[in-house]
């Protein structure tokens, strides 16, 4: 790490505009503008000031609004990096998965070049004796995932004393993940005049009573939230109403028709990230896996093939996918609907950045048109309807592609290697004929998927009177759109008329269990996301745990295979 003095020529920056204008110190401008950034973000110039000025904040931003330069930058403003190499640091941020937390390091390292910053991050998944050589060697920010800050405060690895601000960033997806003890912890034991900033998407209860008990007299802002999210408009979002089982199918009809660089698919469950990347592996696209249940190394692999180009599809669970950024991601694909339309927002915003276009695409089934129309009314924007492409649109497709490929092919400068095919040929048959068995050829290289023959369905539900009303917004007789019918949604954005079910799990306080180790086991193992487990109740030697009714059975097997905190454990259902 480079620790040499800044040699950075202040006359040269224009200090009436820009991030100069926000007052940072000169090395910081002098990074900023080695890394292109010319003008700060909505939420940068909401929050910058503020922070600088040492006041606790509390945000509501989206992902892809440049929230991690908004407090990194106050915290390397703020840094005292002349001092004596001290073991304790100055800055925490907390954030849910290691992927964030590689990303939000190399963020602060990259700003920070030329202050010498030291930044550590820590996570599970790691080898721990490395972390405990970089803790040891002093560092001015740590940036860390909850359990494995927890771990580290207990082995004294990780002393919080001289701790001047911490940041809780994505807060609402660490309590979704059950991290709720081990952030009251963590913060429980960082010094009381501390500053304090929690950034979340969305705005539940426990987020604010989290702030009252932590903070004091927090700014408050609110960015990127449905239409004023930056990029969004750029963004072409569309929807096909299909049936569970064509979904695969009409899933490859549509990736062939919009041909993306690069895609993100999400799916809800471990075992469906895994099965559709067989799938679309079969149909002839190079698609990688990505879910709790990899470890480190098979997560890296994944996602140096998909920045490198070596993959161009990317199916991953929701938690798993957190905190990526692809810069050459072109599409977002909903392979089900969120219940929660906050999480459509995060997942769209991968796309539509710095000026680019992108496209979002999400396959609904007929039961969950009336979350569509929640998407909309969150966005203010129209999801367009669409139908999947059919037989004839994709062989007219691949027959484009085939001209295409043709014409690029005589536009090139080795054809008179191939005269000597076209002589023997032109005695036994017509030129115009050998030109068409060539494109035959060149038109069945592109391959061809096995449900090339299969009629997907229209699956979209209409009023008998209806003349194409939006999915989600039915409308009435006079061509009103009515009000969606829909159950109550708790806190955790779960669906309360679906039933839930409760495990009974043979292991207790007295053996360490905590939430999040719930959460994570279940979410890892059985494919639901954080928000679907809960509520959860741990007794000295037993815990019970609620999820939906419908994976009752599907946890109990997978469960009773595998081991939680090291342990092999019993899982059956548990009844009051």
């Amino acid at each position: 790490m480079d620790t040499t003095e800044p040699t950075t020529d202040e006359s040269t920056v224009d200090e009436s505009s820009g991030f100069a204008a926000l007052e940072l110190r000169p090395e910081l401008l002098a990074a900023l503008d080695e890394l292109g950034y010319e003008e700060p973000t909505p939420i940068q110039q909401a929050t910058i000031p503020p922070l600088i000025a040492g006041n606790d904040l509390l945000g509501q931003a989206a992902t892809g609004t440049g929230k991690t330069a908004a407090f990194a930058l106050p915290i390397l403003q703020l840094l005292d990096t002349h001092t004596g190499r001290s073991k304790a640091p100055s800055a925490l941020v907390l954030v849910p998965t290691r992927e964030l937390a590689m990303q939000v390091s190399e963020a602060i390292f990259n700003y920070g070049r030329h202050l010498g910053v030291r930044v550590v991050p820590i996570y599970g998944g790691q080898p721990i004796y490395r972390q405990l050589q970089q803790l040891d060697r002093g560092v001015h920010v740590v940036v860390a995932t909850p359990g494995r800050a927890v771990d580290h405060i207990g082995r004294g690895s990780l002393p919080l004393e001289d701790v001047q601000i911490v940041v809780l960033d994505e807060a609402d997806e660490m309590l979704d993940m059950g991290f709720a003890d081990d952030l009251e912890a963590i913060l429980g034991a960082t010094p009381e005049d501390r500053q304090t900033v929690l950034f979340s998407a969305t705005m539940p209860s426990r987020i604010n009573s989290i702030a009252r008990k932590y903070q004091r007299d927090p700014v408050r802002i609110q960015i990127g939230k449905g239409d004023t999210k930056p990029g969004a408009e750029l963004v072409r979002q569309s929807a096909y109403i299909v049936q569970r089982a064509h979904k695969a199918a009409a899933l490859g009809r549509i990736l062939d028709v919009e041909s993306p660089t690069a895609a993100i698919v999400f799916c809800r469950t471990r075992g469906e990230v895994d099965q559709l990347t067989v799938t679309m592996n079969g149909r002839g696209y190079r698609a990688e896996a990505l879910h709790g249940g990899m470890d480190q190394h098979q997560r890296d692999r994944v996602m140096a093939r998909l920045r490198d180009g070596t993959a161009e599809l990317l199916i991953a669970t929701d938690v798993a996918a957190r905190g990526l950024d692809i810069d050459s991601l072109t599409h977002v694909v909903n392979y089900d609907v969120p219940s929660a339309a906050e999480s459509y927002v995060h997942r769209i915003g991968r796309v539509g950045r710095a000026g680019r276009e992108g496209v979002a695409i999400t396959l609904a089934e007929p039961r969950e048109q009336r979350l569509l129309g929640n998407i909309e009314r969150l966005t203010k924007q129209q999801i367009s309807l669409e139908t999947v492409p059919t037989v004839a649109d994709l062989k007219a497709q691949r027959l484009s592609q085939t001209v295409e490929a043709i014409r690029d092919a005589l536009d090139s400068d080795d054809l008179d290697e191939f005269q000597q095919i076209l002589d023997e040929l032109s005695d036994e048959h017509d030129l115009s004929q050998i030109a068409l068995a060539a494109a035959k050829l060149a038109h069945d290289a592109e391959g061809a998927a096995d449900d090339d023959t299969l009629e997907i369905p229209d699956a979209r539900r209409f009023d008998r009177n209806d003349k194409g009303g939006k999915a989600g917004s039915p409308r009435d007789k006079k061509g009103h759109r009515g009000k969606p019918q829909h159950g109550s949604m708790d806190e955790r954005g779960r669906d309360n008329s679906e039933p839930t079910a409760y495990l009974y799990v043979a292991m207790g306080r007295t053996a360490g269990m905590r939430p999040g180790d719930l959460v994570g086991a279940i979410a890892n193992e059985v494919g639901l996301e954080g928000r679907e487990i809960g509520p959860i109740r741990i007794a000295d030697n037993y815990s019970v745990v609620g999820i939906p009714e419908r994976s009752l059975q599907h946890a109990i097997t997978v469960l009773n295979g595998t081991t939680i905190r090291g342990k092999a454990t019993k899982v059956r259902q548990y009844k009051d």
